[in-house]
């Protein structure tokens, strides 16, 4: 048995077949995919939870709380999902590193 983590993330040039990896320790399974939109991210969400036996996932702060109700809502409550966010500093430092690499106003 082991702990198995989705780790999702927000891009708008990535490709969820070509995005990704795993790690595999044994008792730890972590899984990376960057999707481009929230359609997509329901779709691995999906799929990587019946195919991994997904216990957690942790999204980017990409992700909005309608984003994250949709997903747990997707997946039927059988998988804890959670958003990674910092303090109300580093929350900025994050949304500016992202408008610059995104090239948003």
């Amino acid at each position: 048995m082991s702990f198995n983590v989705l780790v999702m993330a927000h891009s708008r040039d990535a490709d969820k077949e070509r995005h990704r990896c795993a790690i595999d320790t044994g008792n730890y399974h972590l899984f990376t995919v960057v999707v481009p939109n929230q359609e997509e991210a329901l779709e691995v969400a999906k799929e990587m939870a019946a195919e991994e036996d997904l216990d957690s996932i942790l999204l980017c702060p990409g992700f909005t709380h309608t984003d994250v109700a949709e997903l747990f809502e997707a997946l039927g409550g059988r998988v804890g999902i959670s958003v990674a966010r910092g303090d109300g500093p580093s929350s900025r430092i994050s949304a500016e590193a992202r408008r610059e690499a995104y090239g948003l106003d």
